[in-house]
């Protein structure tokens, strides 16, 4: 129990005294993982509406592939994009490798899947009444369909905290495809994993409490948003 007591004054301190690194690398974990969450929501909202809406043959199977993908491993993720982005892979041209960008491209990989399911889930959640009486109403297809995810903004929003939890939290393919690199690539997640091979116990849990502070803040502020909107 000492030892993480120890860890935890070990992260007020380096909050306190603004140690750049810490910050540095809090900082590009918060950006890495937006930005991928955010990708993920412009791929994963349409997608996961279309499957809720749509009647087309193998409907069933893509439903299951995205069931199957809100479970993907992220070493798995880390392999085939580390393999895609490698200098003979099919994108090794746009050199990305061992760059913040292609942790963005890994994690998007991993959450979009998470908000897609989490959105079909939401708006068949949304009553059929609803969208016949919308179309009965003269409303178009689009103006429906604006009007359902309105009505399934709320469960949306767990989409939205889903992903960026699954994101922010993985280890396996960040370190892959970004390397750990100083000053770089460096994300509180592959700190610890640095940090605890290294034997520095102290700072490892320190910037695990950064980490789950982090996360607990972001969610705290969704959670917010959802229940004022419930309210």
């Amino acid at each position: 129990m000492s030892l993480f007591f120890q860890g935890a004054l070990e992260a007020l301190r380096l909050l306190a005294t603004g140690d750049p690194e810490v910050w540095q690398i809090t900082l590009l974990s918060l950006q890495i993982s937006g930005s991928a969450t955010l990708l993920s929501l412009v791929i994963g909202i349409p997608l996961g509406t279309l499957l809720a809406l749509a009647r087309f043959p193998g409907r069933a199977l893509a439903v299951s592939l995205v069931n199957t993908g809100m479970g993907l491993p992220p070493v798995v993720v880390g392999l085939v994009v580390t393999i895609l982005l490698w200098r003979g892979g099919a994108l090794g041209f746009l050199e990305m490798l061992y760059t913040p960008p292609a942790m963005v491209l890994a994690q998007m990989v991993i959450a979009a899947p998470i908000v897609t399911g989490l959105t079909l889930a939401a708006v068949q959640q949304v009553p059929a009444q609803f969208r016949l009486q919308m179309l009965a109403l003269g409303a178009s297809r689009p103006q429906m369909v604006g009007a359902l995810l309105r009505e399934a903004r709320l469960p949306m929003l767990a989409a939205v905290m889903a992903g960026f939890g699954g994101v922010i939290s993985e280890v396996g393919a960040s370190l892959m495809v970004g390397g750990n690199i100083r000053g770089s690539t460096r994300v509180l997640t592959t700190a610890t994993v640095l940090e605890t091979s290294k034997g520095s116990f102290d700072v490892a849990i320190a910037l695990s409490v950064i980490l789950l502070l982090l996360t607990f803040l972001v969610n705290w502020a969704l959670t917010w948003v959802q229940q004022r909107t419930r309210g």
